[in-house]
């Protein structure tokens, strides 16, 4: 039988036209998924992204602008520490441990918010140009041609001023940390020198918090000033431990989260803190007993119902707790400083405030509570503390 080769070679040619086709018409169905994908998340997830960063970059230089100048913010604008929100955090964490030199500063040629901003603008439409033209042109690039240029979609937006990629201005950063990158690169130039440590600023703050507090609570007018709680307000003063304590939360208050406190706001949260550790506790023993309580102070001992009446501090209340147990719990909650040591103050007013009235057993002997007590943690003995779990 002959072999008809006119027929075979048409028929070969067919099958490929139709594999051809067939993986044309693949090839044309995937580039238009990855198109479409591409078009989505640029409009729905990029751009929204981009105008948000935008205003945030604004927000962060406006405010280092207002409070440092057009030099200060556009050289930290062009490290990248804008578009965050919390851009003038980041900058005082910086300055607060650096001089900058102005006449360093000034030799710099920055750019300017107006440049970087048209930068940020050209980038996004360079970007949504190239989505454009692969959604309206006749694309007959590959499907891995399509994704190699459309990497990074999302990913942010950069300036052609930036020095530092790796904090590029519209993206998220880190805000500044000990030892930072940021830091890091400042102590290298001539342009932040170190500076020293700040006794006199926190002195005056000290200074500061007593004032308000003393004008708060009215405490005395003999005020000895001194930092960390090493104070003393009029040695004869009837309240000077409640204003020592007072000073103290007040003081912590601030040096904690000094972006929410001032000495304003500070000394009204401390008193409050501080009737909870030290008042509250036995308010509460109180209306346990159907008594009357008075706090201490100076020389006026604290008082549980009528003066002379005794209670024992290993009474079970009714809502299942010993006096004894109240006290302790308090204890547990007093502030306590970086190394774990509990803030003397608020513990001497705690103490002040333990009415006279209470008694316990040792040892078949029966003791003034507060007396006991104080003589215990005094010694920081390790039977008191085992035995209370504190």
């Amino acid at each position: 039988m002959a072999i008809d080769w006119g027929r075979m070679a048409m028929g070969i040619g067919t099958g490929y036209l139709g594999a051809k086709i067939a993986n044309t018409e693949a090839n044309d169905k995937l580039n238009a998924d990855i198109i479409k994908a591409a078009g989505l998340k640029f409009h729905e997830k990029t751009y929204p992204e981009w105008e948000k960063k935008q205003e945030l970059y604004e927000k962060d230089y406006k405010m280092v602008e207002a409070l440092h100048g057009k030099q200060v913010a556009n050289y930290f604008g062009e490290k990248g520490l804008f578009g965050t929100g919390s851009g003038l955090n980041d900058v005082e964490s910086i300055l607060s441990k650096y001089n900058i030199s102005k006449t360093e500063l000034n030799k710099l040629d920055l750019s300017t918010f107006e440049d970087r901003k048209a930068s940020r603008l050209e980038d996004i439409q360079s970007k949504e140009r190239q989505i454009m033209e692969l959604t309206t042109g006749s694309s007959k690039i590959g499907p891995a041609t399509i994704k190699n240029q459309l990497e990074g979609f999302g990913e942010g937006t950069g300036t052609a001023t930036e020095t530092q990629p790796s904090n590029v201005e519209g993206t998220p950063i880190v805000p500044i940390q000990e030892r930072s990158t940021m830091e890091a690169d400042v102590t290298t130039g001539s342009l932040f020198t170190s500076k020293a440590p700040d006794v006199e600023g926190a002195q005056a703050r000290y200074k500061h918090i007593a004032n308000t507090v003393n004008e708060l609570e009215g405490y005395t007018t003999n005020v000895i000033y001194g930092e960390g709680g090493q104070i003393n307000l009029n040695m004869f003063g009837e309240r000077r431990n409640e204003a020592a304590a007072h000073i103290a939360l007040a003081n912590r208050l601030i040096t904690q989260n000094p972006q929410q406190y001032n000495q304003n706001n500070a000394a009204t949260t401390a008193k409050q803190q501080l009737n909870y550790l030290t008042v509250s506790p036995f308010e509460n023993i109180a209306t346990e007993l159907k008594v009357e309580y008075n706090s201490g102070s100076g020389k006026l001992p604290a008082t549980l119902g009528t003066p002379g009446t005794t209670y024992d501090a290993n009474k079970v209340l009714d809502n299942g707790q010993t006096i004894d147990q109240i006290i302790l719990g308090t204890i547990n909650e007093i502030p306590t400083g970086p190394s774990g040591e509990i803030n003397e103050a608020v513990l001497a007013r705690l103490i002040e405030n333990i009415p006279d009235g209470l008694t316990t057993n040792i040892n078949g002997e029966i003791v003034n509570y507060k007396q006991q007590l104080k003589t215990e943690l005094a010694i920081r003995s390790s039977n008191f503390w085992a035995k209370r779990n504190i």
